[in-house]
C-alpha cells in the first residue's frame, strides 16, 4: 500500500517550518554527520520551504531558492523510515511545479554523489567535478527538457 502523504510550501518559522528544521538536523547533523555550523545559512530566512506531512508529522523537507540565474533545490531531506516511499520525488515536483508558476525553469542543486541517481530520474543531470560539501563528495546538477534531450538554460 503506498505512502500517504501531503506536500506544503511553509513560512519560515512557522510551526511546520520548525518541524522541517527539525527533521533536517536529523538527517544532516545526527545522521550524515553535517558540521551544525554548515546546516542553516541565510538563505533560509527567504527561500520557499516545503515539507511533506504523514500521520501528522513531517516526514520530508526541502527548500527553494530564487536567484537570478536560477531556482536552487536544496536540503532536501526525508526521515530514515519514510525514505523509498516516493516523498523526495513528490517533494521536487512540487517544488519543481511552483518554480515554473513564477516564471523559472532554470533548476539546480548539488545531490550528494550516491543520489546522482534518484535526480536524474527526476530529469535533472550532472555537470563539472565532484567536490566535497559538508564531508560528503557531491555534484551540481541541473535539470533537462525531456523532449528534447537538451539542458534547459
Amino acid at each position: 500500500m503506498p505512502a500517504s502523504f501531503i506536500i506544503l510550501p511553509v513560512p519560515v518559522f512557522s510551526t511546520l517550518c520548525n518541524a522541517a528544521f527539525a527533521l533536517r538536523r536529523e538527517v544532516f547533523v545526527w545522521e550524515q554527520k553535517v558540521p551544525e555550523a554548515e546546516e542553516h545559512d541565510d538563505y533560509d530566512l527567504t527561500c520557499t520551504h516545503f515539507v511533506a506531512v504523514a500521520e501528522g508529522e513531517v516526514v520530508g523537507t526541502l527548500r527553494l531558492i530564487a536567484l537570478p540565474e536560477h531556482t536552487k533545490i536544496g536540503r532536501v531531506a526525508v526521515r530514515q523510515h519514510w525514505r523509498g516511499k516516493g516523498i523526495a520525488r513528490a517533494m521536487i515536483a512540487q517544488a519543481t511545479q511552483h518554480a515554473a508558476a513564477a516564471g523559472q525553469h532554470r533548476l539546480y542543486l548539488t545531490a550528494q554523489s550516491d543520489k546522482l541517481g534518484l535526480y536524474e530520474k527526476l530529469g535533472f543531470a550532472a555537470f563539472g567535478p565532484e567536490f566535497m560539501d559538508g564531508g560528503m563528495p557531491h555534484r551540481a546538477m541541473r535539470n533537462y527538457d525531456r523532449d528534447t534531450a537538451k539542458l534547459v538554460g
